[in-house]
């Protein structure tokens, strides 16, 4: 039987790469249980403590996920593009409503902030060993940051919040730790926490955020790290309210070794108060990206945390990019300086559209859900069969599948460009192929 396995080696280094190499040939399978380190070691005739040690780097790689008594096991394989597949092509003549996109014509233009930046970086050049960050976009968003109540912590520039999680998750976490995420949440959050090897623990949302219970079991069981979207929550449109923020600080406050991840890319589109979680732990980060009140070309976001969490992101940063370009920044912070983005009109266009949708599928008797942000989420009986159905009725929705771990079906829609009249086009196309589903909360 240890035959089918196909393990061999004598070194802990050659019983290792003989695993990996299994997996990639597929001989052993995502979910295949491993043989009992002491059975493995008399049928390579080593010591144990060698598979042991063998067994070990598998995990720090994340190849192998061990569950004590339970035995180890060859880890499900990354989700690295996964949920990106689960997604509808919209084919000509058919309204795409399903990419998350901010509307084009609120987005600010770019090319006069890009030349002012452009000239001061002509007179200015940024040369090797400089600091990574803007003194001017720092003074920005140092300010922004106390306004919202973050104020005395270090900062770091990244490209973009996926780009800040990620490098905070991996400088913190080992493969196999858990992460306490929101169900519904962001679909390429949910696949960078698989593609690091790390274990998704789902959190309930409703309208105010993540589920305080929710939250404290799953740090209870054992989660390393949790993050947060304070508003404009994807896809739900949650938004964090100060009543919610002080019971997930007090579930945080019995868990001071959990790190903290935050993100706020909300910032610029809604107008809803920030209720910061940050200092709750020891370790934190909140990251604001630029992408949906400037454009998700810019790549930016602005990153705060605890001085040991930015240096390690700054460390690890400086050993791949080194820095975002700070032409870039300073483009960023000539938008900024100029207010070029108003969030009052953009919250209003897209908070009419949204609550305008959430309306008309409620006259229709459909329940759906978008606090703030650009996004209306609506629970449907078939999932799969609401999304076929909708597609031949002339709209492209976004699977709920790219969203949810163990929540129930739905479907994600985006109203930041819907015109007045779609709006009542597209909930009609909602109610006539799902009819209603049932009243429920969407976790």
């Amino acid at each position: 039987m240890l035959g089918e396995y196909r393990i061999s080696g004598r070194r802990a280094a050659e019983i290792a790469a003989s695993v990996e190499r299994a997996v990639g040939e597929g001989g052993l399978e995502p979910g295949q249980l491993l043989p009992p380190m002491r059975e493995l070691a008399t049928h390579l005739g080593v010591n144990p403590n060698t598979v042991a040690a063998a067994y070990r780097t598998l995990r720090e790689r994340g190849v192998i996920e061990t569950a004590g008594r339970r035995g180890s096991r060859i880890r499900p394989k990354p989700a690295t593009t996964t949920r990106e597949l689960i997604r509808v092509d919209a084919p000509p003549g058919v309204r795409d409503v399903s990419m998350g996109n901010p509307d084009p014509k609120l987005l600010p233009a770019l090319s006069g902030a890009f030349v002012a930046a452009a000239a001061q970086s002509d007179a200015q050049p940024v040369l090797y060993g400089e600091s990574a960050v803007d003194p001017e976009l720092e003074r920005y968003a140092r300010a922004a940051f106390e306004a919202d109540g973050v104020s005395h912590a270090p900062l770091a520039v990244t490209s973009g919040s996926l780009d800040a999680i990620e490098r905070v998750l991996a400088t913190h976490l080992k493969p196999g730790d858990g992460v306490a995420v929101e169900d519904p949440g962001w679909g390429s959050l949910l696949d960078l926490v698989s593609a690091l090897g790390l274990r998704a623990m789902p959190v309930g949302v409703d309208d105010e955020g993540p589920l305080p219970a929710d939250m404290e079991q799953a740090l209870a069981s054992g989660a390393r790290a949790a993050v947060v979207t304070d508003r404009a929550q994807n896809p739900t449109g949650a938004a964090v309210t100060a009543p919610r923020a002080r019971a997930l600080r007090e579930v945080f406050a019995a868990h001071q070794d959990v790190l903290l991840i935050e993100d706020d890319h909300g910032h610029g589109i809604v107008d809803l108060p920030l209720h910061p979680l940050a200092g709750s732990t020891r370790n934190w980060a909140l990251t604001r990206s630029t992408a949906k009140a400037y454009g998700p070309d810019l790549r930016l976001a602005v990153v705060t945390g605890d001085p040991v969490t930015v240096d390690r992101l700054r460390g690890r940063q400086r050993l791949g990019p080194g820095w975002v370009s700070r032409l870039l920044q300073r483009a960023v912070a000539r938008l900024w300086a100029e207010d070029a983005v108003d969030p009052r009109v953009v919250a209003a266009s897209y908070g009419r559209r949204r609550e305008a949708l959430i309306a008309a599928l409620a006259e229709r008797g459909i329940t759906a859900y978008g606090r703030s942000g650009m996004n209306a989420w609506v629970p449907v009986p078939d999932e799969t069969g609401a999304v076929a159905r909708l597609l031949h009725a002339g709209w492209a929705v976004a699977p709920g599948a790219r969203f949810r771990l163990n929540t129930p079906p739905a479907v994600r829609i985006t109203v930041a460009a819907l015109e007045d009249e779609e709006i009542v086009a597209v909930a009609d196309a909602v109610a006539s192929v799902t009819g209603p589903a049932p009243a429920r909360r969407y976790d």
